[in-house]
């Protein structure tokens, strides 16, 4: 079976450098914009099950700190991806 995926121009689906602890948890530490721009996590204050209501879409919620400022940080199935504050 084919799986569909849809376009979304809230959504911008992120390559993330993450860790695995030996009981399973996985931590993102970095993630890649899509102007190619590296951007450190500096502290991962929360996780959740949640949905995406600008983006659309439901997984974990990784709520980060990066640079001073608030992240949602999104794995939904086998990608991650956060919601664009403007569509081009």
């Amino acid at each position: 079976m084919k799986e569909t995926r849809y376009e979304n121009d809230h959504k911008v689906y992120v390559k993330v450098e993450a860790l695995f602890s030996p009981e399973g948890r996985v931590m993102p530490e970095a993630f890649w914009w899509e102007n190619g721009q590296r951007y450190c996590i500096d502290r991962v204050n929360g996780v959740c099950r949640a949905a995406s209501l600008k983006a659309g879409g439901i997984g974990l919620r990784y709520t980060c700190t990066v640079m001073g400022r608030q992240v949602y940080l999104y794995f939904e199935e086998d990608r991650w991806f956060i919601e664009r504050k403007e569509t081009p």
